[in-house]
């Protein structure tokens, strides 16, 4: 039964549209869909998905953060076989995370629609790679949709339901950064209550034993032979007819910059980049005298085409790395002499001003980086605000390879037994969570000689100041149980724990030499907020009395963006001073300046 009315409140329908962003569209489809069990883990750009699921009626849905996307998958796995519609939500490098229950779950396929949207980052605007998903679904055999705009989200994603339902599969809807954080008019609709079908006991179908699995195997590639043969008559693709000199092969958000470059051409917009819709495409090719493929990173449409037999060409004209806005495919097109040259560029000599990314004015991470660099650590850092730490001016990370892999990293170093340097892994609250546990463990178990700091900010802060588990507050604002990390270290054989406030600059360093003089597994906790979330902090300002400053510049190895070089000068160097407006009073500024020059602003008198 259809719902009269949104479930947010003061919300009424009308046959307006409405602006939306992907992100917003996707949660929006998958609450008219009648989705009963979401959940996530924050990661740009799919962090919004979940927090739009969470401004939905909670007698509707469950929203909720997961530790980590694959506990996020199974979640949504076990809503799914119970016989509800469910939802997992992640960034791309989060698929792999998910990797293990995604390439089983495929093979028992589902009793209520399943979902998994996952947001690729072409471009590398907040990511460590520019992973593919659709390369995993051709791996995993999971159909892949791809809107192209935040109508298509809303619409592709509420009929990944039914096409989960109806072909027995999990469906994975692909968006990217463009799409989801762009905004584009929307016309939404009512909710469609899907009715719980309950439990069905069927453990041939359930449970992935090799037995089982064999069975299973030829209903997947079946699977796909009939998703195959649905798209390809799909009205959900869209074939704009045009010059038949040559046609346009593409899919997403390259479709907009295709049609905006070249309107009059042809154009087939797949709706769907796996399974790929033979039929259609080869009645498309045969209508063009060539076929051009536009797609962002990988030529994964360019090579299963010309596995068909079709003389498509792509990737020799458009770049694999990165997006591919009107200008590249403008460039490419005429590259390839499909249409004119674009115009020459100017020659401008522009000389950007610099900004070299730090953290930011008060961050609660910047003493434990200076305390690293002063005793010369070998640092294997993680993923997250404080991986700025990698550069100058605190420099004191030597190397990050993905979430949660820095405590690991230290076990191969120690074991490696190639360095006199103290070896500290650094990790944040929430990263711990996610993925720390279990290298914890492992070097309890096998004795590695590190020490592990965990950077305690009370949040998940890189992605904007999302709950975890050691917050103490669910994705709704509900108080729940909170994490003890001394607890959890100790219950675990961690012999050295101890917890410091990371704006005590001398209980930190010399807590900090203390963790690396013991011999074992040893971790160190600096206990502060994050200055921006979930509310900003802000102290007393503080001033530089530029008469005793000495120009010695300790302060500004804090990168503080509050502290800013001014043209006075002492022995040739320059002085300092303090932008009242960005800082927070923290004092660690004042705690490191040796002449005693930084002080509080003096507070008017009471009048």
């Amino acid at each position: 039964m259809n719902k009269p009315d949104s479930a947010r409140p003061g919300e009424k329908l009308t046959n307006q549209p409405r602006p939306m962003t992907g992100n917003e569209a996707i949660a929006r489809g998958a609450w008219e869909a009648g989705v009963k069990v979401t959940a996530a883990y924050p990661g740009t750009p799919s962090t919004e998905i979940l927090e739009n699921m969470a401004t939905y009626d909670p007698e509707d849905v469950v929203a909720h953060w997961s530790t980590n996307e694959k506990v996020s998958v199974d979640t949504a796995i076990g809503a799914s076989l119970s016989g509800v519609r469910a939802m997992a939500s992640m960034k791309h490098v989060g698929l792999n995370v998910a990797a293990d229950s995604v390439m089983s779950v495929t093979y028992i396929g589902v009793h209520a629609g399943l979902v998994i949207v996952v947001c690729d980052d072409p471009g590398l605007h907040s990511s460590q790679n520019e992973q593919d998903t659709r390369v995993f679904a051709r791996l995993a055999n999971i159909p892949v949709l791809e809107p192209a705009d935040a109508q298509e989200a809303l619409d592709f994603t509420r009929l990944a339901f039914d096409l989960s339902e109806t072909f027995d599969t999990p469906v994975i809807v692909r968006a990217t950064t463009r799409l989801s954080h762009t905004r584009s008019p929307v016309f939404v609709g009512t909710r469609k209550e899907a009715e719980a079908k309950g439990w069905v006991d069927d453990s041939k179908k359930t449970v992935m034993i090799p037995g089982h699995a064999r069975m299973r195997h030829p209903l997947v590639v079946e699977r796909v032979e009939k998703l195959e043969d649905y798209f390809s008559n799909s009205p959900l693709n869209r074939w704009d007819k045009g010059d038949s000199g040559f046609g346009i092969v593409t899919h997403g958000t390259c479709y907009p910059y295709v049609k905006e470059v070249v309107p009059k051409a042809s154009i087939l917009k797949l709706a769907a980049s796996y399974p790929l819709p033979e039929k259609l495409i080869r009645e498309f090719a045969a209508t063009v005298e060539r076929v051009i493929v536009v797609e962002e990173l990988e030529p994964v449409l360019e090579v299963e085409i010309r596995a068909l037999g079709i003389e498509a060409e792509g990737k020799a004209f458009f770049p694999r790395i990165g997006e591919l806005p009107p200008e590249l495919v403008r460039e490419g097109l005429a590259k390839a002499g499909l249409i004119d040259a674009p115009p020459a560029a100017h020659d401008w000599e522009v000389e950007p001003i610099m900004r070299p990314p730090v953290l930011c004015a008060g961050c609660p991470h910047t003493t434990s980086y200076m305390a690293l660099r002063a005793i010369d650590a070998l640092v294997p850092g993680d993923i997250g605000c404080y991986t700025l730490a990698a550069v100058e001016p605190l420099k004191s990370i030597d190397a990050t390879v993905c979430m949660g892999a820095s405590i690991g990293n230290a076990i191969g170093m120690a074991k490696a037994n190639s360095t006199e340097r103290p070896i500290v892994a650094t990790i944040g609250d929430s990263t711990f969570l996610h993925s720390g546990i279990p290298p914890l463990i492992d070097a309890v178990y096998n004795n590695a000689d590190i020490t592990v700091m965990i950077l305690d900010n009370k949040i998940t802060a890189m992605t904007g100041g999302q709950n975890h588990p050691g917050t103490g507050k669910t994705l709704r604002g509900e108080e729940t149980h909170a994490v003890e990390y001394e607890e959890l270290c100790r219950s675990i054989g961690v012999k050295w724990v101890k917890t410091v406030d990371s704006y005590d600059t001398g209980e930190l360093f010399q807590a900090l030499r203390e963790a690396t003089e013991f011999r074992g597994v040893s971790v160190l906790i600096s206990n502060r907020p994050c200055v921006l979330d979930p509310v900003k902090i802000k102290g007393p300002t503080l001033v530089v009395k530029a008469a005793t400053c000495t120009a010695c510049q300790a302060c500004m190895n804090l990168g503080c963006p509050a502290i800013t070089w001014i043209d006075e000068l002492f022995e040739d160097k320059h002085k300092v001073e303090i932008n009242p407006v960005s800082c927070i009073g923290c004092t660690l500024c004042a705690q490191i300046c040796p002449t005693d020059c930084i002080q509080p602003l003096a507070q008017p008198a009471p009048s």
